[in-house]
């Protein structure tokens, strides 16, 4: 796999999707060839709400990750991370599901909140990052695609600000977050990341509001991936702050054609189904939906959700579906299954943003 390119694996078994990802990248190309080498896994934990809340990573990725690497013969593995200040990390490792996993796998849990902060320079900023972190031989990101009040998404970049002490999160919030989040990145590089889109929070961190997506992703350049899942949520890359930060500081480049995305399998074989959300359901109150799978779905809510801050909710029907193959009349078509509608956006499936600029048309 080439730093350009992403690759995505559409479905809902985590596990078994995960170790699919890594073999097709020849993950293991990407670590240290010494098998004792320290491997950290960074999960997002920032509260102690379960995965199908749309806050936190699901375990069985995790799991899939290591049991993947120790198939490989890698024996020296953790996994590290800190929920948000004034939540427990091992409160969220307990209520995730993660010490039940550290005891089938025999991988330690570490809490850096209780670890030392080491002070480093870059770009003219000190930073104080985990002792921890900064000593893994590799780290492997595996943030959750999802909406964040303050930065609008969460992804690849931001997840590593768990491994930063709490005061100095609370610094970060002081210096506007988006700079020290891009300077981090240039001190912290994982050896890849894998993004949990399973189902990620329409609206908020905290969870509560999950979008099925079902998908994940798998990169090597943290940019490129951040700039992809904004495109997912419905933003132009710009519109995430640190975002051209961190391209300008060198940690990577944008996602620019959709050449660099290598698609393992079809959205289009997933179950059809959708248990949508209250907030989601407001927004799809114009949707006419028959036999959508979850991927195309999640895609249309998202962009009404970036439509409706924008203060642009479309007033017509939006039709969306494998119902609709072969069906042709007047009006709005989400996908290539509705191809046959006098206006349609196709794609399979459709990127929020794509779908925002249409709409928007």
């Amino acid at each position: 796999m080439q730093s350009t390119q992403i690759m995505a694996m559409y479905g809902t078994d985590g596990f078994d999707m995960v170790q699919r990802l890594l073999e097709q990248m020849d993950a293991v190309s990407h670590l240290p060839q010494d098998k004792h080498a320290s491997i950290a896994i960074k999960p997002n934990l920032v509260v102690a709400h379960t995965a199908d809340t749309g806050a936190t990573t699901h375990p069985e990725i995790i799991e899939g990750i290591i049991c993947y690497l120790q198939a490989q013969g890698y024996d020296n593995l953790s996994i590290i991370e800190s929920s948000w200040v004034g939540d427990q990390t091992m409160r969220a490792y307990e209520v995730c599901g993660y010490n039940a996993l550290s005891k089938r796998r025999g991988v330690p849990l570490y809490d850096m909140k209780k670890e030392p902060g080491v002070q480093v320079h870059t770009h003219g900023i000190s930073l104080s990052v985990c002792k921890r972190a900064l000593e893994a031989d590799a780290i492997i990101n595996v943030p959750v695609l999802k909406a964040h009040c303050q930065t609008a998404l969460t992804c690849a970049l931001k997840n590593l600000k768990g491994l930063v002490p709490d005061k100095e999160k609370r610094r970060y919030h002081q210096l506007g977050i988006h700079q020290p989040v891009a300077l981090l990145n240039t001190v912290l590089r994982p050896a890849f990341t894998i993004v949990d889109g399973l189902c990620g929070d329409l609206t908020f961190e905290e969870g509560g509001n999950p979008v099925p997506m079902q998908r994940l992703l798998a990169g090597l350049d943290s940019v490129l991936i951040d700039s992809y899942a904004a495109q997912l949520l419905g933003y132009d890359p710009d519109e995430i702050e640190m975002l051209p930060m961190a391209r300008d500081y060198g940690v990577g480049a944008y996602f620019e054609d959709e050449s660099q995305l290598i698609e393992l399998n079809s959205p289009a074989d997933l179950p059809q189904k959708y248990t949508p959300s209250r907030r989601a359901n407001m927004l799809a109150r114009r949707v006419d939906a028959k036999n959508a799978c979850s991927a195309c779905y999640g895609s249309l809510i998202f962009a009404l959700n970036r439509l409706d801050e924008l203060g642009e909710l479309p007033r017509e029907t939006l039709h969306i579906g494998q119902g609709y193959q072969g069906v042709e009349g007047d009006g709005i078509g989400i996908g290539r299954c509705c191809a046959g509608f006098s206006r349609c956006l196709k794609g399979c499936p459709p990127q929020a943003k794509d779908i925002v600029d249409f709409l928007q048309r």
